[in-house]
């Protein structure tokens, strides 16, 4: 079974080799400030004091080894071994460039001086490229007869400027590009040089353009897994294995390699672990990351800290005398399967879950890493922990009288732990309540969608609002008067008063007489200090961006009537002369079980009408609230307080 190969390269161990660079590539477009960012990494590499078999490593050279039909296409010298260049020209060009610019230095250190052959299929006999950069030193002059001539000698201007005005230390900075000094001392000898090396990708594929288009589409990239892939299915990393069986135990790894990739890349899984944002195209690279900063592989020295660094620390490690494909890939597995387990079991799944939403601020989400350290595969012991970890995160407003919103008070937004956490024991109780009966042992139940949570950016939001809606406008004085001519008892005279109004007839009465004979009928309950109460956790709800700037100033019936929509992917209209309710197809959004219960008046068992949040609806809630997460002590001060005096 042919693989592909990986390994690190020195700029040394390209020299002498042939490089061909396909016309399905852009030519040389490298700007001034990129040339100047490589050479500035390469020298600070250069200036700093190293340890032994440090170096700098360069993005992956995606190459593949050209067959003789191919070199007779391009009219390559078939007795000569030449390499496509998949991936990395623009790279590879600059470090030609580079070594140009340096010949004298080079020569005078006695490092090698014969460069690497770049040949360029786009070239003509007019604008030769291959012949222009190999005569490249020799010019002093920016040429723009042709666009790829204006790049390269753009760049090469741009390294002996940049080479002359900091002062570079040729010396170091040569042997940092070029020394090569093998360690022959053990088995497998080790270049022990501080010098700059390429990731060499050599890829088996017999389409390059494949590779090609897959690389530079953003379909899948060469990521860390991607390269990591590589080293498990490389043939010398098994050991001395049966053919047959080797055959097998890669196409096993490979399968469950895509079982994991495949399954992480469900959003209901990934959203459960993760923020949303996370934009490398295999998820599986988090797994191998976490493998790496855990060093559960053992301990590599000077892997460096650049987006690489995971594959180094596996390349190191399969490197290793006591490297094992087997104890590798085990140790991937079982991070796997944990997450799973937590994933499909009903209470870890929640709490896990909400310690890894993002509320108040980033610093508030708990590692994996941290995670994954307290779990011991008890699940009573990790749930403890768990629990722990969650009254920390409502601390600061698990006393339910507090004050939000205004002068001297914290903002609402400081409260959206608590109100996650009522959806999420609530969810959790349900679950725990209806898989004690027999006939439920199989639990197949409710879980909360974090990944809908996390992606529709849910916030907190008044249930009654804030401000007063005085219904001052048209469009909310109808608004009101709809749901009092669908919910309430009233004459048939003052219906059809209603009923003009909202046709607009000539001779219909003003809205505040109207208001004062519908009182005498339904007077509405007062809250109590309202400007405090209103701005109590008991008046809050989570809510989605989207729908809160959709109905603003509202009033409850109207957030209602939108919430219920909203929950059905509908839009509920009543109409001005029939009273009629219609339905049209609407924007769906996912409404949290609690708020989709406090807009049902679900805590309420007294509902007497759907036309306010009242303040004994706002009671029942916040009863409601410190039953369910009594074991996380919640608190309402208010009633401690109350308690103390009727003592006393």
């Amino acid at each position: 079974m042919a693989e592909n190969k990986i390994e690190l390269k020195s700029v040394s161990e390209l020299l002498g080799m042939k490089f061909f660079i396909p016309s399905y590539q852009r030519g040389y477009r490298w700007t001034e400030q990129q040339v100047k960012d490589l050479l500035n990494d390469i020298l600070e590499f250069s200036k700093k004091k190293k340890q032994e078999y440090e170096f700098y490593c360069l993005q992956p050279l995606v190459v593949k080894l050209m067959n003789d039909k191919d070199k007779t296409k391009y009219q390559l010298n078939i007795d000569e071994e030449w390499y496509e260049v998949i991936d990395g020209q623009q790279r590879l060009t600059t470090i030609f460039l580079i070594l140009s610019s340096l010949k004298e230095a080079v020569s005078i250190l006695g490092l090698p001086t014969d460069l690497y052959e770049l040949k360029y299929q786009r070239e003509s006999e007019e604008f030769n490229v291959t012949s222009f950069l190999n005569e490249i030193s020799s010019s002093s002059v920016i040429n723009d007869s042709y666009i790829d001539f204006y790049y390269m000698s753009s760049a090469f201007e741009t390294i002996k400027s940049w080479t002359e005005s900091n002062k570079v230390n040729k010396g170091d900075f040569c042997n940092a590009l070029l020394k090569h000094d093998l360690d022959n001392d053990q088995d497998k000898s080790r270049d022990k040089a501080n010098n700059v090396r390429f990731i060499w990708y050599e890829s088996v594929d017999e389409d390059p353009i494949k590779v090609f288009t897959r690389l530079n589409i953003g379909k899948i990239s060469l990521t860390n897994a991607e390269l990591i892939k590589a080293l498990f299915l490389n043939r010398s990393n098994f050991g001395e294995e049966d053919p047959e069986h080797l055959k097998l135990r890669q196409q096993e790894i490979a399968s469950e390699w895509d079982n994991i990739e495949y399954s992480l890349q469900n959003d209901e899984f990934w959203l459960f672990l993760h923020d949303k944002g996370y934009d490398r195209p295999t998820r599986i690279d988090f797994i191998f990351d976490l493998i790496c900063e855990q060093e559960i592989l053992g301990k590599y020295e000077n892997i460096g800290t650049d987006d690489y660094k995971t594959f180094r620390y596996f390349y190191e490690y399969f490197k290793s005398e006591s490297s094992s494909i087997e104890d590798c890939w085990v140790d991937v597995k079982k991070y796997f399967q944990t997450f799973k387990e937590w994933f499909n079991d009903l209470e870890l799944y929640h709490y896990v879950g909400y310690l890894r939403c993002p509320l108040k601020n980033k610093e508030t989400i708990i590692g994996i890493k941290e995670l994954y350290s307290k779990w011991t595969g008890t699940k009573d012991t990790f749930v403890e922990f768990l629990k722990g970890e969650i009254k920390k995160r409502i601390n600061d407003c698990k006393d339910l009288a507090k004050q939000y919103e205004l002068d001297g008070c914290p903002a609402k937004t400081t409260c959206k732990p608590l109100l996650l956490l009522h959806n999420i024991q609530t969810v959790v109780n349900q679950n725990n309540q209806i898989v004690s009966k027999e006939e439920y042992k199989i639990p197949v139940f409710y879980k909360f969608p974090f990944h809908l949570f996390k992606k529709e950016n849910w916030d907190v939001e008044h249930i009654d609002s804030n401000t007063t809606n005085g219904l001052e406008k048209e469009k909310d004085q109808k608004e009101w008067l709809k749901y009092y001519v669908m919910g309430a008892e009233l004459t048939e005279e003052l219906h059809e008063k209603i009923k003009a109004f909202l046709q607009n007839d000539n001779d219909r009465i003003p809205f505040e007489n109207l208001c004062q004979e519908i009182e005498k009928y339904n007077l509405p309950e007062s809250w109590h200090n309202p400007e405090q109460n209103k701005n109590k956790v008991w008046n809050f709800v989570l809510l989605d961006a989207g729908t809160n700037r959709g109905y603003g100033n509202a009033i409850f019936p109207a957030k209602r009537r939108c919430i219920i929509g909203k929950d059905q992917g509908k839009i509920y209209l009543i109409d001005n002369e029939t009273l009629d309710v219609s339905l049209r197809d609407g924007a769906i959004a996912f409404i949290p079980p609690v708020t989709k219960s406090v807009f049902l008046k679900y805590y309420n068992i007294f509902v007497d009408n759907l036309r306010e949040w009242s303040e004994s609806d706002a009671i029942a809630y916040k009863q409601n609230i410190l039953e369910t997460l009594k074991e996380f002590d919640v608190i309402d001060s208010t009633i401690t307080k109350n308690n103390e005096n009727n003592e006393q």
